[in-house]
């Protein structure tokens, strides 16, 4: 009986411990992208995607986006841009985000901000126009790492969005 105990110990402190972990994927590709301003303009910064209680918010370095035609420009996270995952208590919508005194709810349960990766930005002139320009975001290499040093290997955040802009 003594043995059958001891047995019983040693197989619970040796049971595996997962962390306490709660994000497992962060998966913002279906959700489109938003910003604060009813108009985007080439010194727009701050971009966001909502899932229910989740947002995952790009802040892009000033004067990034350009009314021209380009090649791929790559800007670093983190340093020059910013990308930050977000878990409320409650779902969140864009008023969050953008009314000039925030909301009292939801609260931010969790916060991570991006150790590493960059954001790639393509600039197109808009198919049959000559002042509206495309601006495809994709990230790339994105590494969170949690409060609890746990990595989070699974993103499925390449492509962030579309954003257009006019020349003025």
């Amino acid at each position: 009986m003594k043995n059958l105990f001891v047995l019983c110990i040693l197989t619970l402190s040796l049971s595996c411990d997962d962390g306490d972990l709660q994000i497992e994927t962060i998966d913002f590709d279906s959700v489109d992208i938003s910003t604060c301003e009813s108009t985007v303009t080439t010194s727009s910064t701050i971009f966001f995607k909502i899932s229910d209680d989740e947002a995952l918010i790009l802040e892009l370095e000033s004067g990034v986006l350009k009314n021209e035609v380009s090649e791929t420009f790559s800007s670093a996270i983190p340093g020059k841009s910013q990308l930050t995952y977000r878990i409320f208590s409650d779902d969140v919508d864009s008023d969050y985000f953008c009314d000039d005194i925030p909301t009292a709810t939801p609260t931010v349960v969790e916060e991570i901000e991006a150790e590493d990766g960059e954001v790639l930005i393509t600039t197109t002139l808009a198919e049959g126009s000559t002042d509206t320009y495309e601006h495809t975001l994709e990230l790339s290499g994105i590494t969170f790492i949690t409060s609890t040093d746990q990595r989070i290997t699974d993103l499925q955040i390449s492509e962030f969005g579309v954003i257009t802009t006019t020349a003025n």
